[in-house]
């Protein structure tokens, strides 16, 4: 019987849904990195205070809506995700255009209670609904020389006004070894919360790999690719000094402008404590993915 991951976090351990969809309150007046912390454990729940309705929504990054922390939920409205479509391509049996109620068709939902570590030092603990990738390759068929996935975010760029000013060199794409992408941990999220995707947080179907920085995690994901070779990644291409391909969460690996070593809680208040880091995001079962790499070379 194939191995499931058992969920080790309780309803108690979430960050609250305000807290979660919007950090606004919580960031306004920050300077530098711009992100301070989310909430990881059900010691800093207590500390926590709800957003408003009106600021769950205002503030998020998704920088093909713009690099202000406002702009996404300002402008992702204009993300179309009628008739959504996947492209499956490379080294599968069934490559092809999948609608993506086929794609996930016969396939489970789960409720999966992560942690989630920004590479800017905050964290949070979201649940999310979705699906595990190692499901929907299973389904597709992989080759026996398929070495990787990638990835590669929707373009519209009559509806994302950071596409336009080419902030980054768009399509986002992202990428993952493939046993990282068969690992039971790592899953498509096509909710949160019980609820839909919001277009800012990735509607209609994202990456979520709870042991590495959220900027691996790909949003509004319209192209999957096996392959060979091992793919590139949309900020290891712009800042390859800083944003390594594996980008595992790593306490003992700073980052070149600022310490990995430990987090701020969301939700915490602007002068809460910090929490340590945990190697892995506290995942340690992916640890066996890694045996006789060298992590502070292979960031």
């Amino acid at each position: 019987m194939a191995y499931r991951w058992k969920n080790d976090l309780s309803l108690a351990d979430i960050t609250p849904k305000s807290v979660y969809l919007n950090r606004r309150q919580i960031l306004a007046g920050t300077a530098g990195l711009g992100a301070i912390g989310l909430a990881g454990g059900a010691q800093a729940q207590d500390a926590l205070e709800p957003n408003t309705l009106e600021e769950i929504r205002s503030y998020n990054n998704y920088y093909e809506f713009g690099t202000g922390k406002e702009d996404p939920a300002q402008n992702a409205h204009n993300l179309d995700t009628s008739d959504w479509s996947v492209k499956v391509d490379g080294l599968v049996d069934n490559p092809g255009d999948y609608a993506l109620a086929d794609l996930l068709d016969g396939l489970s939902v789960e409720e999966r209670i992560y942690r989630f570590r920004c590479v800017e030092a905050w964290s949070m603990v979201v649940p999310w609904n979705g699906i595990e990738l190692a499901d929907i390759l299973s389904k597709v068929g992989v080759q026996e020389t398929a070495k990787y996935v990638a990835f590669e975010t929707v373009v519209q760029p009559d509806n994302m006004i950071g596409v336009q000013r080419r902030v980054l060199d768009f399509p986002y794409v992202e990428g993952l070894r493939l046993d990282e992408a068969m690992h039971p941990l790592t899953i498509m999220a096509t909710g949160l919360y019980d609820e839909p995707l919001a277009n800012q947080n990735g509607a209609p179907i994202r990456l979520v790999v709870p042991w590495k920085y959220g900027f691996k995690s790909i949003k509004s994901i319209v192209r999957i690719t096996l392959t060979d070779q091992e793919p590139p990644t949309s900020w290891n291409k712009a800042n390859a000094r800083e944003y390594g391909f594996y980008s595992n969460v790593n306490p003992t690996v700073d980052h070149p402008r600022w310490s990995q070593a430990t987090e701020r809680l969301i939700g915490g208040g602007l002068f809460a404590g910090r929490q340590d880091t945990l190697m892995f995001n506290g995942y340690p079962e992916v640890a066996s993915l890694y045996e006789g790499m060298d992590l502070s070379v292979d960031i």
